[in-house]
């Protein structure tokens, strides 16, 4: 990638946020707009866990295909292909004649996002080289998180209460479109040096491990452990063919060698327990302020607020400490803050308070402002560059399985919970084991934060990087040999002799 102006640096990273803006608003108007779906297309818990599910589960399952992809074949043509499939995925959502219908476009929806937040990531990386500025343009990605908590429940609830849950869909047409076209004017491309193959078996392993557990999860309340037992072996047996048979590739869908680096390993961990407490703590509340307290979508948004101006607030500041600090000081006080917001809920019960919801609402936000930005610059700044994209595939990978593991889990024990009783009779009782497995998920953001932030952590970080860079080279070499053997004819790969 050519070196850019500083005004131009900034003008790319407002584009790639841009993508972020669209992704996140669209999960969290939906939250919002759960009970009027609920209502309107006659759906059950578990298909409200579907519609949020079908769109993170696809994009869990393709975000290190797209990564490796724009690597390959240049990040600005496949983040263009990414808002052209992600805009046209929302305008079939607004049409959706039925719930079915509705899964189905929300996945279409989720091949174009796949191409969206690990490319702009790899963009960003790939920009900004300076580590103390890449911290803070991450921090400021971060930011834009807070900035669609905060302004898509406002707007999903007007949109709701005034037009209809189709609108929510209509937000990100405009959005995807100026992005587009900005993105074909100012964004230049780059790729890697060394193309990398695909990887279809891998591919298909992780589709495979993915989708077993999520319907597994998501079923069990339902269907009975024996219907979903059969799924949960299909993601046993994936995972262990993973384990096995990626190790052996060349170029393998996912590098296990970037989990020699105990940094990288506990940023993938954490992202899939923050993620997972965001999924699990928004799907609990809307269903909360709304079939429990009985307010409508824009009040139930307005409750959002205490949550959403924090991470907004909060995010840049993480970036900047990690930047100057490095990232235990942020993430300590992530595990912390969401650890406290959970308990809260799950202690006080049916006893909440309009003061305890705010307290808890605050304190979520807070931690899942300081969150983001260690997780994304730890997962990306100690790879070698020519790995960015997926080393930022692997840490949004670990984000979506989180958001789809959360709504999964959670749902699940509020549906077991809650049987054939009314939602507003048992909601309350019903949500508590939920509350802890959230405030469990803070522990683990907690130790997980202290355990790979140190000194031992950090030269498991060098020495897996500088593998990878010899790795990387060696391979390189390797390739280019083979490439003037096939060309020079020789037996064996061996290069044709130079003349004078």
């Amino acid at each position: 990638m050519p070196e850019l102006s500083h005004r131009r640096r900034l003008l790319v990273l407002a584009i790639c946020c841009m993508s972020l803006l669209i992704v996140s608003l669209d999960n969290t108007v939906l939250n919002v707009a759960l009970p009027a779906m609920q209502d309107d297309l006659h759906a059950t818990t578990s298909g409200l866990q579907w519609t949020i599910d079908a769109y993170t589960l696809v994009l869990a399952s393709l975000l290190m295909l797209a990564g490796s992809t724009a690597d390959r074949i240049g990040r600005k043509r496949v983040f263009m292909a990414g808002l052209v499939v992600f805009t046209i995925g929302s305008a079939l959502c607004s049409m959706a004649p039925g719930l079915d219908a509705l899964i189905a476009f929300r996945m279409v929806q989720a091949v174009g996002g796949s191409m969206l937040n690990p490319v702009a990531m790899s963009i960003i990386t790939n920009t900004f080289t300076d580590p103390r500025e890449r911290a803070r343009a991450i921090g400021a990605w971060g930011a834009v998180v807070g900035i669609s908590m905060a302004a898509g429940p406002l707007v999903g609830g007007l949109l709701v209460e005034s037009v209809g849950w189709r609108a929510i869909f209509w937000v990100n047409l405009p959005v995807g479109l100026a992005a587009l076209l900005l993105t074909l004017r100012y964004v230049p491309e780059s790729r890697a040096a060394r193309a990398r193959r695909t990887d279809p078996v891998g591919q298909t392993l992780v589709i495979l491990l993915f989708g077993g557990l999520t319907y597994a999860i998501i079923e069990a309340p339902t269907a009975g452990l024996p219907a979903v037992l059969p799924f949960a072996l299909v993601a046993a047996a994936a995972l262990t063919a993973l384990l096995v048979y990626e190790p052996r590739r060349a170029d393998p869908l996912v590098d296990l060698r970037f989990f020699r680096s105990a940094p990288f390993s506990g940023a993938t961990v954490i992202a899939i327990a923050a993620f997972a407490a965001l999924g699990g703590f928004l799907f609990l509340s809307t269903l909360y302020l709304q079939n429990v307290r009985g307010l409508d979508a824009l009040h139930a948004g307005l409750w959002m607020l205490p949550m959403a101006v924090p991470t907004f607030l909060c995010a840049p500041l993480s970036g900047r400490l990690v930047g100057s600090r490095g990232p235990r000081l942020p993430l300590l006080v992530a595990g912390v803050a969401m650890t406290a917001s959970a308990a809260l809920f799950a202690v006080a019960g049916a006893e909440t308070s309009n003061a305890g919801l705010l307290t808890g609402y605050v304190l979520f936000g807070v931690g899942f402002g300081f969150v983001n930005a260690p997780i994304t610059n730890t997962a990306v700044s100690g790879m070698p560059r020519a790995r960015a994209g997926v080393a930022a595939a692997v840490a949004s990978t670990s984000r979506q399985l989180g958001q789809t593991l959360g709504v999964a889990v959670v749902g699940a024990v509020l549906a077991a919970g809650l049987g054939a009783s009314e939602p507003r009779d048992a909601f309350v009782a019903a949500a508590v084991p939920g509350w802890w497995i959230l405030a469990g998920c803070g522990v683990v953001v907690l130790v997980l934060g202290a355990l790979t932030s140190g000194r031992w952590a950090r030269g498991t970080a060098e020495r897996a990087a500088a593998r990878l860079e010899r790795d990387g080279t060696r391979e390189a070499v390797g390739a280019a040999g083979r490439t003037r053997g096939v060309a020079g004819g020789r037996p064996g790969g061996a290069p044709r002799p130079e003349r004078d």
